[in-house]
């Protein structure tokens, strides 16, 4: 199954050119256990276990330190590996609502002779509407931290973000830091990342499209270049390399032709003095139909292909066996034994590849693999097993060990200790982007999930990934809508992408699965947001299109068996049914700031409410839980906005400037009504707040170190366990907070 990352931010093209990087700022920050609300207590934080679900772009070993190892991911920020407890530990936590597009990271580097130092490139976007680049430098693993922004953007979600490294240590000097950017050339730091600019003599030049530099790699004490902008031929050269950290040249003799268009990703073996080169016709992950691996003997010049095996033969079915290479990592115990990686081979399934004599034989590793996924079921994608990866780009070989193996796919890590039996090397490290949550007031489940990439989870248990895995009938892509009847809780509906449909419906409260027995033509390529009315009598189904195109909402009273278009109800709006009264819905309309409502079970609206703020499709409206009539709209930085007539006047609530996202759970002792949960601002800072009174007052229930970048899309509290709250992070999975008692 293919699983693009599309869905957690739509990529647009162009990039606004920027200049050299100089230090703007610098600050240390220190994550702490638990948040000090203001009340005097405290949470505690934790991840919703399911286990990956998201791109792993760069794992390594550190060289000189057993058991050490860093992760990083496209959107979901960077992890340490503690070898004593077999997870990883989240390191970027501390980025909060401002500083979002640093949750990606571009890449790490660390520092062979200082073991408690490593370096994060972070920056998600190179886009115009996206937030510069920052580098992160710690002393002692990433415990804490010290900062310097950058005036150049980097790219760590975009096409090409699977290549690298592209920070390095230099091997002749502690101090000094090289850092490669996609649009913005090479650039230079000799204060360990304090200050940064241009690198002088680097004789490539970049382009506002283009990729840049793709790795740096320390050969000796040279460092390597890769540059995914030339095409391998005279004058537009793709790796270059200096000696003295001043000069820097065209590597003489290097691959030409398409398989070797884009460096990938490099490798030195010290003991042959060989570099290992992947090459592909793109940067990846997606779009690569040819690719090569190549090495050079450093002391000779002399340039060998050692591809294992050439892309664009036929498969068994007669599809055609298109691929690059991703991957390499060479063994540190053994001169002449290393790894290398397939990327996007769909017709054959990607494999890891291995020679223990230079590359002049290979062993497919995946021919006689034997997996173990039952620690994170969901990674069978509704088949009898597994398979054995998909954009491998990540891959890293133990210096330690030569057959702890681990790669990375686009939904986790696998890993090995004798080179046929795998299993997920993945617990620490949870990557979902979070699109709905529902907490039902009944039954085993406290919790169902809607997911970017992998659709809707029943989570039997918060500290375990669900033993059902994806929702099946059928298995489908990213979540689009997800609701619970509200006074028949057993009845639950979902819409997403789907190779086999687009929408199913629930009986035992998300546990199993039927698909719809029709869907209007447009739910196919426009799936939205879903809704049932309290007692699951009618369904109302909008679509909107991943580009922002809006279509007519639909309607179903046969459990969506036949569909009527509804022409009464905006366009994209997401439906919200009364929670006590199955006659109503509403909906708002955010392009003229209109609250509508239904009285006949959504078949017509007519507008209520006008002159509400308009413009932006993120606000969120929500009904309260056993009420009728009584609505909330989180309006982002307009406020937070209250109606308790169904929608036919609305006042502002005074104690917020800015409402993302609001929910509701179970009320405090002796309270009247439910706890309110949201995403916003009460004072100078977004954060995560808990009212006990009705919005009256607010108190934080996160902190400083506890933020996770951009969390605006969902939070819903617990109706059975009071002060439980369950909040969705755009690649830090499902967040779930707890009063410390």
């Amino acid at each position: 199954m293919r699983t693009p990352r599309l869905s957690r931010r739509a990529v647009l093209a162009g990039s606004a050119a920027a200049v050299a990087a100089t230090a703007v700022s610098s600050a240390a920050v220190s994550p702490a256990v638990a948040a000090p609300a203001a009340d005097g207590s405290a949470y505690r934080w934790r991840n919703v276990v399911i286990g990956g679900t998201g791109f792993v772009t760069g794992v390594l070993f550190h060289p000189s330190v057993r058991g050490l190892a860093y992760a990083r991911t496209d959107i979901g920020g960077a992890y340490r590996w503690d070898d004593r407890a077999s997870r990883w530990t989240p390191l970027t936590d501390h980025l909060g609502w401002d500083d979002w597009n640093l949750l990606g990271v571009e890449a790490i580097a660390v520092d062979p002779a200082h073991p408690g130092r490593v370096y994060l490139a972070l920056g998600t976007y190179a886009q115009s509407w996206a937030g510069n680049g920052a580098v992160l430098r710690s002393d002692d693993r990433g415990a804490t931290w010290s900062r310097t922004d950058l005036d150049v953007k980097l790219g760590a979600n975009e096409d090409g973000r699977g290549a690298g490294e592209r920070l390095l240590v230099d091997p002749r000097d502690s101090d000094t830091l090289w850092l490669g950017t996609r649009h913005d050339g090479l650039l230079k730091s000799t204060d360990r990342g304090a200050n940064w600019a241009a690198a002088s003599g680097f004789p490539a030049k970049a382009s506002a499209s283009g990729q840049g530099v793709t790795f740096l790699v320390a050969v000796g004490r040279a460092v390597y270049a890769g540059w995914g902008d030339g095409d391998g031929t005279s004058g537009t050269a793709n790796l270059y390399r200096t000696a003295d950290g001043t000069a820097w040249e065209a590597v003489p003799g290097q691959p030409s032709g398409t398989a070797a268009k884009v460096p990938i990703r490099a490798a030195y073996d010290t003991h042959t003095r060989e570099l290992y080169v992947t090459y592909a016709n793109a940067p990846g992950p997606n779009g690569q139909s040819d690719g090569s691996v190549h090495k050079l003997r450093t002391a000779t010049g002399r340039w060998a292909d050692v591809t294992p095996v050439k892309p664009g033969g036929t498969t068994d079915d007669g599809s055609a066996d298109t691929f690059g290479y991703g991957g390499v990592a060479v063994d540190a115990r053994r001169p002449g034994t290393l790894a290398v990686s397939t990327n996007n081979r769909w017709a054959d399934v990607d494999t890891v590849y291995r020679t223990t004599n230079g590359g002049r034989t290979w062993t497919s590793l995946k021919d006689a693999a034997v997996f173990d996924v039952s620690e994170t079921p969901y990674l069978k994608w509704g088949d009898d097993k597994p398979k054995f990866g998909w954009w491998i780009q990540a891959l890293a070989v133990d210096p330690y060990d030569s057959k702890h193996i681990v790669y990375g796919t686009g939904a986790t890590l696998y890993g090995t200790r004798d080179l046929r039996r795998w299993a997920p090397q993945i617990r620490g490290l949870e990557e979902t982007a979070v699109r709905q949550l529902i907490s039902p007031p009944v039954g085993e489940a406290h919790l169902i999930s809607g997911l970017g990439d992998i659709g809707v989870m029943y989570h039997e248990r918060l500290t375990a990934s669900p033993a059902r895995g994806m929702a099946a009938n059928p298995v489908s892509g990213s979540a689009a809508g997800l609701a619970q009847a509200a006074a028949r809780p057993s009845y639950v509906v979902r819409a997403g992408w789907g190779d086999n449909g687009n929408g199913a419906c629930s009986n035992d409260g998300g546990q199993t699965w039927a698909p719809f027995e029709a869907q209007p033509d447009i739910a196919k390529d426009a799936p939205g947001p879903i809704a049932t009315n309290a007692d699951g009598s009618a369904l109302l189904w909008s679509f909107v299109h991943w580009d922002g195109t809006k279509y007519a909402a639909h309607r179903s009273t046969d459990n969506g068996t036949t569909w009527s278009e509804i022409s009464s109800f905006p366009k994209g709006a997401t439906p919200v049914a009364d929670p006590a009264d199955p006659t109503l819905f509403y909906a708002y309309d955010t392009d003229t700031g209109t609250l509508l409502a239904s009285t006949d079970s959504g078949r017509s609206f007519t507008a209520r409410a006008g002159g509400l703020p308009s413009g932006d499709a993120q606000f969120k409206l929500v009904a309260a839980p056993g009420r009728s009539g009584d609505l909330w709209l989180s309006a982002k930085w307009n406020g937070l906005y209250r109606s308790t007539d169904g929608g036919a006047s609305f006042s502002k609530v005074a104690s917020c400037w800015a409402s993302y996202t609001l929910g509701f759970g179970k009320g405090a002792d002796g309270a009247d009504y439910p706890a309110i949960y949201q995403v916003g601002s009460t004072d100078t800072i977004t954060a995560v707040y808990r009212s006990d009174d009705e919005a009256k007052t607010w108190t934080r229930i996160n902190d400083d170190a506890h933020q996770w970048g951009w969390t605006g899309e969902v939070v819903v509290g617990d109706p059975r366990v009071y002060g439980r709250v369950y909040l969705a992070t755009n690649g830090r999975g499902i967040q779930y907070g707890e009063p410390v008692r």
